[in-house]
């Protein structure tokens, strides 16, 4: 992010107040607009000098241009690291990247073999996106990474046959019931596994703790600027990390919900119709669209739940913190996405 680029001046946060939880919507549809995905290398690299030309003071105020570039350079760049996200995990390619992979579980009547497979699909492209946007402080090892990618895939495809296996045998519940219940199996799949996958792929974080930064006062700031100082980390916490990882898991639930259960229940409605019933090669392209048109409003919206920049007060960490706290006693730290 706009963090990692040469300059002693900080950016604006967001042109939105990002205390309030409609400001971090808006900040969020900007970090997962998919137009950004379109910005060419040069684009980008024209973007970070905008942005650059702000931090070094060549540039006295925030424009539109610099808005706009502060966008893409937020949109691409990790806030820790200040290299490129690999494209298909970045937030603005999620509901791109999630659109055929949730249509396929989604999938109507599907085999247990056709179950699984969606699942390992879906799961490797969970830990792909939580671990590209997670706090990089506390980097997970590759052998780590590859026993929490299998113990993810295996407890979304367990619950997921599971449940298709147990659904079809309640008792004293109507047909109708069965099949609502059936269509809402990926969802419970996804939502436990998703969470699951979160702490798997971010568990060194809790194990080793994240950087921690004091919250500076308006003149402590104007005085690092000017003297190109940067923020001195305080120390890595675990308990910063458990409330890191635990919101994150659940923005990712709050953003699976609607996505999980809205299209299938509309879906199950529109089956019964008389239009849909003659019209049986439509329900693909009336899926994909339901799916699609619920992912970009819910994204945004899930994402907001929480701060990316998260501050608390020192005093609800470890105690070797409590006296550490810049203004008012906070401290803060990124939260990943």
């Amino acid at each position: 992010m706009s963090a990692s680029l040469p300059g002693n001046r900080d950016l604006p946060a967001s042109q939105y107040d990002l205390s309030t939880y409609w400001g971090r919507v808006q900040q969020s549809a900007q970090i997962a607009d998919p137009r950004t995905l379109f910005v060419s290398a040069s684009g980008l690299e024209n973007a970070k000098k905008l942005v650059t030309s702000y931090k070094t003071g060549e540039a006295r105020t925030m424009t539109s241009e610099i808005w706009q570039a502060k966008k893409i350079v937020d949109s691409t760049l990790h806030p820790d690291t200040g290299e490129s996200v690999f494209l298909p995990f970045r937030m603005s390619c999620f509901v791109i990247s999630n659109l055929v992979v949730t249509a396929g579980m989604l999938t109507p009547n599907m085999t247990t073999t056709g179950t699984v497979a969606w699942q390992i699909i879906n799961q490797s492209l969970n830990v792909g996106i939580n671990n590209a946007n997670s706090n990089k402080s506390s980097p997970l090892s590759t052998k780590t990474l590859v026993q929490s990618y299998l113990l993810a895939v295996s407890a979304s495809c367990s619950v997921a046959v599971g449940l298709n296996a147990s659904v079809p045998r309640l008792k004293r519940v109507s047909p109708n019931t069965k099949l609502i219940l059936g269509r809402l199996v990926p969802f419970a799949a996804v939502a436990s596994a998703g969470v699951l996958n979160v702490f798997l792929m971010r568990g060194e974080e809790i194990r080793r703790g994240i950087d921690i930064f004091p919250v500076e006062s308006a003149a402590e700031k104007a005085e690092r600027e000017k003297s190109g100082k940067e923020v001195a980390s305080l120390g890595k916490s675990r308990k910063a990390a458990v409330l890191a990882v635990g919101e994150t898991a659940i923005s990712r639930v709050l953003n699976a919900t609607p996505i999980m259960v809205i299209p299938p229940l509309v879906l199950v409605r529109l089956q019964k119709t008389e239009w849909l019933k003659q019209r049986p090669r439509m329900t693909l392209p009336i899926n994909l669209g339901l799916i699609l048109t619920t992912s970009i409003f819910a994204l945004p919206l899930a994402l907001g739940a929480f701060p990316q920049r998260q501050a608390i007060n020192a005093r609800s960490l470890e105690e070797e913190y409590w006296d550490k706290g810049g203004e008012d006693g906070m401290i803060e730290f990124n939260r990943g996405i």
